[in-house]
């Protein structure tokens, strides 16, 4: 468990900078070792960017990663596509499928009857999430009349529907609404109370984010499995917008490599795989095993990362017979 192996590693040098040499070329000479991967991806709008998108599944699929989830649009807009591409995953491939759900754009009912037809589909693991305000990141909440509220809500009623497999949310630098740490942790409670089984964080760029938040989380009592998301954006401009809007610290060092490279984009994506393989080596390094990696459906940079930690692809493809 991820957290129980971080306790022993309180001392963890907490500078924020770039790589110590060789955690890097540590991690890729072990071959993977003891390294578990998951992968997110967001349904296709269109039936070329679906065949593609498959292509990237399948691609990623050879990498044997523990699951691989499938976003859901502000307020539901991408329910039909959502459930065509998890459910497609069931069916053709061995991946384990997980299906985002949040509390906005639909009732209760609503929500319970979407949640059932994953299960019929053979769907067993749930992302389930508050989700974004109407309005956008930075626009005030407003809960759906005769919805689950809030993410805690939701997994209670996931969890009365089926007996789900449930991720949720965690955030390292804090959600933007949160108080205070002690509200955040509170939060995070209340969802692993109701059932969660896992957390998967908010994207962040700096190992001694993560490990601080691995901290507060112990000293908080929670012990549930928490799961770095790490970001596989190579567009600067527009992951700084969202980074802005959710207050994630961008790193000068990060700023200084990405910020010039506008016209390049063959160099952003290399420096974009790099960065994320070496924020994963300094974290295995403190005993973390599992990454989940958001993909924005760019199954080649997904791929070169994995390549670079040392998560090698499997010589033949298991494929579930379709009848």
């Amino acid at each position: 468990m991820i957290i129980e192996e971080t306790r022993n590693n309180r001392d963890f040098h907490r500078n924020g900078h770039r790589p110590v040499p060789g955690t890097l070329a540590r991690a890729s000479s072990s071959g993977g070792e003891h390294i578990n991967i998951s992968f997110e991806f967001f349904p296709p709008k269109t039936e070329k960017m679906g065949e593609a998108l498959w292509q990237s599944i399948q691609k990623l699929e050879s990498l044997n990663p523990d699951f691989v989830s499938v976003t859901y649009g502000a307020g539901g807009s991408t329910r039909e596509r959502t459930h065509q591409t998890v459910a497609r995953i069931v069916k053709e491939s061995s991946l384990k499928a997980a299906a985002h759900l949040t509390c906005v754009g639909s009732d209760k009912a609503e929500i319970d009857e979407i949640a059932r037809e994953y299960w019929q589909a053979g769907v067993r693991h749930i992302v389930a999430l508050r989700g974004d305000p109407v309005g956008g990141l930075g626009a005030p909440y407003v809960p759906v009349d005769n919805g689950y509220a809030y993410a805690s809500d939701l997994v209670t009623g996931l969890k009365n529907v089926a007996d789900f497999e449930i991720s949720v949310s965690a955030y390292p630098e804090l959600h933007p609404e949160s108080l205070n740490w002690d509200d955040e942790l509170d939060n995070l409670k209340r969802k692993i109370d109701a059932g969660a089984t896992r957390a998967i964080t908010q994207f962040f760029f700096s190992a001694d984010t993560f490990m601080r938040y691995l901290d507060k989380a112990l000293d908080a009592g929670i012990s549930i499995p928490i799961i770095p998301g790490l970001m596989l954006q190579p567009n600067y401009r527009g992951l700084t917008r969202i980074a802005k809007l959710c207050y994630i610290s961008i790193p000068d060092w990060y700023h200084n490599l990405f910020e010039p490279l506008d016209d390049d984009p063959q160099t952003r994506l290399l420096l974009t795989a790099s960065t994320a393989a070496d924020l994963a080596a300094q974290l295995r390094a403190q005993g973390v095993e599992h990454f989940h990696f958001y993909t924005l459906n760019k199954a080649d940079l997904a791929f070169t990362t994995c390549q670079i930690l040392g998560v090698k692809a499997q010589n033949t493809r298991a494929q579930k017979v379709v009848t």
